[in-house]
């Protein structure tokens, strides 16, 4: 495996949430292996990573929701991102262009410990504050959504516009 293209859990990539941490230390499981499959086996390796991604985002889009977050909310448009071109890669590699497996994970790389530590830091702390369990996918006092009329940090600089 190449530095270019792995990732290593640290404590810099923890963000206090159990669950959302062992979901991001599978993800950098599943984009290592990918990196380290053999070629007969790297596309399936990448499938793998797909469809965890697919389930990952997923996870953290109905924590989002539950919270009143509307949909147009930047958060949920970088996931639509990174799935339209992961799954473009998948369907490429298919036609026998496996070359853009190995781009695509050097730019998951890149883009990763950014995510998490901006976006989904934002989101993990703005949970808490709201109540919301992650292991129970509810409210610790039971209500349900919470719609508050605020949103996560995303990340962004304040003069930047996540709507």
């Amino acid at each position: 495996m190449t530095v270019a293209n792995t990732l290593s859990w640290d404590d810099d990539l923890a963000l206090g949430d159990e669950r959302t941490d062992h979901t991001h230390q599978e993800f950098i499981e599943l984009l290592n292996a990918t990196t380290a499959a053999a070629p007969g086996n790297k596309l399936a390796a990448y499938q793998c990573l797909l469809e965890h991604t697919v389930e990952h985002f997923s996870q953290e889009e109905r924590w989002m929701s539950a919270c009143g977050i509307a949909p147009d909310f930047c958060h949920f448009s970088q996931h639509a991102s990174v799935l339209e071109v992961m799954k473009e890669v998948e369907r490429r590699a298919q036609a026998g262009e496996h070359a853009y497996i190995g781009s695509m994970i050097e730019a998951l790389v890149e883009w990763f410990p950014m995510h998490a530590s901006s976006m989904d830091a934002g989101l993990v702390s703005y949970l808490q504050e709201k109540g919301f369990d992650t292991a129970t996918e509810s409210f610790k006092d039971g209500s349900s959504v919470k719609v508050d009329g605020t949103a996560p940090d995303c990340g962004h600089e304040t003069s930047h516009s996540c709507g």
